[in-house]
């Protein structure tokens, strides 16, 4: 059994990593931090191979696959991302496009191009890495919202017609609410309530991926602040996220 995992190098994907490794999987790691990786790799008690990426650079995705589409995987983790806080209009173009090319065409393409290698052995799993956020507009993060809902829509979409076709490959997407990683510094911003740890996190994704579930939302209490989002009319929900996301921010520059 082997898995790939991008964005393995920290937080969920490296959580995940250890999950799977727990059951026995053999892993590629994938990242742009071999230092990481390597240190990820002496830990763990499988067999791990190393790929140095920076899947923003849609050539070296294709590479990616290249490498790896020979190893019989089981499983592709698309976890690889990040997010930038600020409004639209004062963050950066090149930085927007960066998360862009990483959040989205990164796991449309490995998406894609696995997924072709799965429908034909009809078996395999595919975990989108999405968040909570791709459920709703975010005014101060519009682009990081905007990029999660996108693989969250894609994710379904694809679902249902691997349904229709009877094959047997699940792909699955995680939206999980906030999680203690390297998000927030990266992000600059700092959550009002204390995150989901990362291990728990990614032993939930594992298990309901490979339970078949669609949509992975762990922990009660995000599940419930989403059941109460889909009550909201659309025009309150955006000024709701905008104070959450500006508290962020202050809480952040505070710190």
């Amino acid at each position: 059994m082997k898995a790939l995992i991008t964005g393995a190098s920290s937080g969920i994907g490296q959580e995940i990593a250890r999950e799977l490794a727990a059951r026995g999987y053999e892993l590629i790691l994938v990242a742009r931090r071999r230092d990481r990786l390597e240190a990820l790799s002496r830990e763990l008690t499988v067999k791990c191979r190393i790929i140095e990426a920076d899947l923003s650079d849609a050539e070296q995705c294709k590479m990616l696959y290249c490498r790896a589409r020979s190893e019989d995987l089981e499983i592709v983790v698309n976890n690889a991302g990040f997010g930038m806080c600020g409004s639209f209009a004062a963050t950066s173009l090149d930085r927007d496009l960066e998360m862009i090319r990483t959040n989205i065409v990164a796991v449309h393409i490995l998406t894609k191009l696995f997924l072709h290698d799965f429908r034909l052995k009809n078996r395999g799993y595919i975990l989108n890495v999405a968040s909570s956020a791709g459920f709703m507009a975010g005014p101060l993060m519009a682009t990081y919202y905007a990029t999660k809902s996108y693989v969250l829509r894609l994710t379904e979409a694809i679902r249902e017609e691997l349904r229709r076709e009877g094959s047997a490959v699940q792909i699955s997407a995680l939206c999980p609410g906030p999680v203690k990683t390297e998000f927030n510094d990266v992000a600059e911003v700092k959550f009002a309530l204390p995150g989901m740890d990362a291990k728990t996190c990614a032993k939930i994704a594992v298990r309901d991926m490979l339970r078949g579930h669609a949509v992975i939302i762990p922990g009660l209490g995000m599940k419930a602040t989403l059941a109460a989002h889909r009550l909201a009319p659309d025009w309150l929900m955006p000024r709701i996220t905008y104070h959450i996301q500006h508290n962020k921010i202050s809480r952040k520059r505070k710190k």
